[in-house]
């Protein structure tokens, strides 16, 4: 396995996560971090746009990008943040409709491919 490849699997591997019925997703807040979005606003226009694609292609945007809330430390106190449980699909999405600057997208892009 070559360096590319390691950092690839590792980076997204290392966040997916797996529900109580074996399927596989990845969590919005951890994605955005793997590729490199300073600002949570920034990544969720990127989300909007993923789910665009989605509905245009008659996909259920409720199946691939789950929509929960969870709570988050914010210096001494604790505040509720939006957050999304994502398919394999919606993270392809994702990684398409982010900006191609990030040399992470393009990885992303081979990894949610396959």
């Amino acid at each position: 396995m070559n360096n590319i490849e390691q950092y690839k699997t590792k980076t997204f591997e290392s966040i997916k996560h797996i529900d109580e019925y074996g399927n596989e997703y990845w969590e919005a807040r951890e994605l955005q971090e793997i590729l490199e979005y300073k600002e949570w606003r920034l990544f969720a226009n990127v989300i909007e746009k993923a789910q665009i694609a989605c509905a245009a292609s008659k996909n259920d945007i409720n199946s691939h990008f789950g929509v929960y809330s969870k709570i988050v430390e914010a210096g001494i106190a604790k505040k509720p943040v939006i957050d999304y449980k994502l398919s394999r699909y919606a993270c392809y999405l994702i990684v398409q409709n982010a900006n191609p600057k990030f040399k992470v997208v393009a990885l992303g892009q081979t990894y949610f491919a396959i």
